[in-house]
């Protein structure tokens, strides 16, 4: 459970951060929440095997099994935050990164309103941390 909010949390939080730091023209510090993303988002399948040893060693009086279907459901909308993170959000806070270095004068001040792949970053960090809130839906109701 810790793990998960150590892990998990920071995979969700992190893009957006990197989006206030985009937006103030810090495209080193984009750079590092990109590696630090992609991170905490591979570290997060330590999360996963855990997840498979707690319901190895569940009650068996509850019939959870790999087929209940919020475990499914739940291990689904995992594997599709953990790939929006890795092959949408990262890449484009790298071109963020990359956009804001080019676009800084040398007086350190931007040339357009928002860095490319702002916007990516935006929709792959909602759709990602959306789907994790619906994991964690899932964990705690056990429909």
């Amino acid at each position: 459970m810790v793990a998960a909010v150590f892990i998990v949390g920071p995979m969700a939080i992190l893009p957006m951060t990197a989006m206030r730091a985009a937006r103030a023209r810090n495209g080193a510090q984009v750079l590092a929440l990109a590696k630090a993303t992609s991170t905490f988002s591979l570290l997060s399948l330590i999360v996963l095997l855990f997840g498979f040893a707690v319901l190895g060693m569940s009650d068996p009086k509850e019939h959870w099994s790999l087929v209940s279907g919020w475990i499914v459901w739940s291990i689904i909308l995992y594997v599709v935050a953990l790939a929006v993170n890795l092959f949408v959000t990262v890449p484009a806070m790298k071109r963020a990164a990359a956009g804001v270095k080019a676009s800084t004068g040398a007086d350190g001040t931007g040339t357009t309103s928002s860095p490319d792949g702002y916007g990516a970053i935006a929709g792959g960090s909602g759709t990602a941390s959306l789907l994790l809130v619906a994991v964690v839906v899932l964990m705690v109701w056990k429909p």
